[in-house]
Parts: C-alpha cells; sequence; structure tokens
C-alpha cells in the first residue's frame, strides 16, 4: 500500500499540490485526499471524478480493484446529505403514502438511497429515467 500512496503523492506533486496528503484505508478500498488549495476547493464536483478514474487507472494493476476516492471530505459530505435526503424523502413516502421522486443523481449516489431504504420495511425503491436524467423513486409497499 506505501507504494500506492507514493504514486499518488507523485502525481499530486506533478500537478503542482506539494502539500497534498494521501490516506488509504485499504480494507474499504477507500483513498482520502486532502489538498490545501482553493482553485480545488472551487471545482472540486468536477476535479473529483476525473482524479478518481486517472487514480484507478494507475493502482488498478497493483491490486485488480478500485478505490472510492474523496477528496477534502466533499465526498464524505455528498454521501451524508444524500442518506438524510433518502430518510426525509422515505418518511414523506410512509405519511403520504405516495411515491416521491428524488432528484437526478449519478450511479453511485443512487445507490446509496437504494441501500439507505433497503431496510425500511413499507417501502421499495427503483431507478427512472435515462442517463444524467436517472434518479430514484421511493414506493410505498400499500
Amino acid at each position: 500500500m506505501k507504494e500506492t500512496i507514493q504514486k499518488v503523492q507523485i502525481m499530486l506533486k506533478l500537478m503542482g499540490f506539494e502539500s497534498a496528503r494521501v490516506d488509504v484505508d485499504e480494507e474499504h478500498r477507500r483513498m482520502s485526499i486532502f489538498i490545501d488549495d482553493e482553485t480545488v476547493q472551487s471545482r472540486i464536483a468536477t476535479t473529483l471524478p476525473a482524479l478518481e478514474h486517472i487514480l484507478n487507472l494507475m493502482v488498478r494493476d497493483e491490486k485488480g480493484g478500485t478505490f472510492v476516492v474523496d477528496l477534502n471530505y466533499y465526498r464524505k459530505e455528498r454521501e451524508r446529505l444524500i442518506a438524510e435526503l433518502a430518510r426525509v424523502s422515505a418518511h414523506k413516502a410512509v405519511v403520504t403514502k405516495n411515491e416521491i421522486k428524488m432528484p437526478p443523481m449519478n450511479a453511485y449516489e443512487r445507490r446509496l438511497v437504494h441501500l439507505e431504504i433497503a431496510t425500511h420495511p413499507e417501502l421499495k425503491t427503483e431507478s427512472a429515467g435515462i442517463g444524467k436524467e436517472r434518479y430514484v423513486v421511493i414506493k410505498h409497499l400499500q
């Protein structure tokens, strides 16, 4: 794992981020990167998927699997917000007994919603829509 961290640190230095910090949780296949740079922070939503793709191409040969990459806690906070949105939407679906359509999300975020609702005995989820407009529908079981 040291080799993976070194590769990532070298890449980040070549990108101009001298003081970047990299933490790896190999068991859960998560990589957290911390970069103290305002330009990264202002473009994090578009930077993160590209960075994750490049990093996974770099380390794929090493272990065969991919990592979920977080940049400056952006993904962690986004996961928390999506879980909260799923809980609120689930409550609304139970109270109103109507289906609730959530906003469009990427595949990873939709999966988080499906997992959050999976343990709720009165509800089920389905994905609907096409491409970037794909979303989750929470349905009350009657």
